[in-house]
């Protein structure tokens, strides 16, 4: 038996119609360059040019010509993606990944408010930049929280309603003053509740619970011409 020399002959490149279809929609913009290009390729390998005539052309290489001819061949159209890249195997588990998210969501550290990234490193075996990849990922930011302020009043719009209406429409020769009667000091017990924090929702706490709406009078005023 007689040992073939010399290059193995080159494959015949054959597109049908309906492939040319796709090729030809694979070029417009918006797809990614580089599966455009891949594309031209079949495209101008199909119209019957060698891999140097079509590289000239296209200004690349033979040997990228080459590469995609063969996997348009082999695997079609398909064959025009980018292959899976394996990467390193993963190091930390689901369940340390969850040990962490609970922790964060459902604990806080003695002695504290909230958890650091330094913190919870230091409780679960992880380290800080894990704990902040952790966090990114879900959404979580232990640090921030928000506020709001609930009110019982059942004439609270009604009363919102008057105060507004002082303001885009007052009376006749008057003046509109607004009394802030919200206290600066922090209520120690809170009699409105705490939303806890969710993945990609902040805590939320209320601020004072002796806080009032502020109020808004009005008051007469003449000129100094009246008077």
């Amino acid at each position: 038996m007689s040992i073939p020399r010399g290059r193995p002959k080159k494959r015949e490149l054959l597109v049908s119609p309906e492939q040319k279809i796709t090729l030809r929609q694979l070029q417009q913009p918006r797809n990614s360059r580089s599966l455009a290009f891949r594309a031209r390729i079949v495209l101008e390998c199909a119209s019957g040019e060698s891999n140097d005539a079509v590289a000239a052309k296209l200004r690349t290489t033979g040997f990228t010509v080459g590469m995609w001819r063969n996997r348009f061949i082999t695997e079609g159209i398909a064959g025009l993606g980018d292959e899976m890249r394996p990467g390193a195997p993963r190091q930390i588990s689901d369940d340390r990944v969850e040990r962490a998210v609970r922790l964060t969501l459902e604990e806080t550290p003695k002695g504290a408010t909230h958890w650091s990234s330094r913190a919870l490193a230091a409780r679960t075996g992880l380290s800080q930049s894990t704990v902040s990849r952790i966090w990114r990922t879900f959404g979580l930011r232990p640090h921030r929280s928000e506020t709001f302020q609930l009110s019982n009043d059942p004439l609270l719009v009604d009363k919102v309603r008057d105060i507004v209406g002082l303001y885009l429409n007052p009376p006749h020769h008057a003046l509109v003053l607004c009394v802030d009667e919200k206290s600066q000091i922090q209520a120690l017990s809170r009699s409105q509740p705490i939303l806890p924090m969710l993945p990609g929702k902040l805590g939320a706490a209320p601020t004072t619970t002796n806080a009032r709406a502020p109020a808004a009078c009005s008051l007469p005023w003449t000129s100094p011409r009246e008077r």
